[in-house]
């Protein structure tokens, strides 16, 4: 299933054991070199916040299931997440620009595959100016060539689309205002073909 990132915020979380929801998504934890969310913080568990994606037993349209609540862990109980978690990396935020330096916009949102919690597109939030025509731009995660703490750098393949559009253009219509040959001198007729 995909999902927005903004949804997962206060996606419930149930458990098994208890039979009932037990906390609400209130943070992703997303690794900036895969794109994947490795974990999530919660709220509402007392004995402990973090909940690791290698927890959730699955995940379907009325929450995250778990076996219990014993899967939760606290700030430095996993120290992959630690280290990600203090990273405090956002995907929300960070500008969006080709490898030639041209400004795309910002990521406003992303949509992730809940099979796998990875990041597939990012979502850009165009410039003012650019907005007019398309307010929104989809980027997938094979489009995207680096990551760092203020921009998201992607692959300039505007430039070669608008060259390759411009080569396999031949017009197909007829200018009215100008006069047209006689049909006769427009096709040329073989040589063999030709009688007369």
């Amino acid at each position: 299933m995909l999902l927005l990132g903004s949804d997962l915020i206060g996606y419930p979380i149930l458990s098994l054991h208890m039979g009932r929801e037990i906390a609400r998504v209130t943070e992703l934890i997303i690794d900036p070199e895969s794109l994947k969310i490795v974990a999530f913080r919660a709220s509402g568990y007392e004995d402990g916040d973090i909940l690791t994606t290698d927890d959730i037993r699955e995940f379907s349209n009325i929450g995250m299931i778990i076996d219990s609540g014993d899967v939760f862990a606290n700030q430095g109980d996993v120290v992959r997440v630690d280290k990600i978690s203090e990273l405090r990396f956002d995907i929300i935020g960070l500008n969006v620009v080709t490898k030639k330096g041209t400004k795309l916009g910002k990521a406003s949102n992303y949509m992730v595959n809940t099979n796998d919690f990875t990041v597939q597109q990012i979502v850009v939030q165009r410039p003012f100016f650019k907005a007019f025509n398309d307010p929104e731009l989809w980027v997938g995660r094979s489009e995207i060539v680096e990551i760092n703490d203020t921009q998201i750098i992607v692959k300039d393949e505007e430039a070669k689309i608008k060259q390759k559009v411009a080569e396999d253009f031949t017009p197909d219509f007829v200018n009215p205002f100008r006069k047209q040959p006689a049909l006769q001198a427009q096709k040329k007729i073989p040589d063999e073909l030709d009688t007369e």
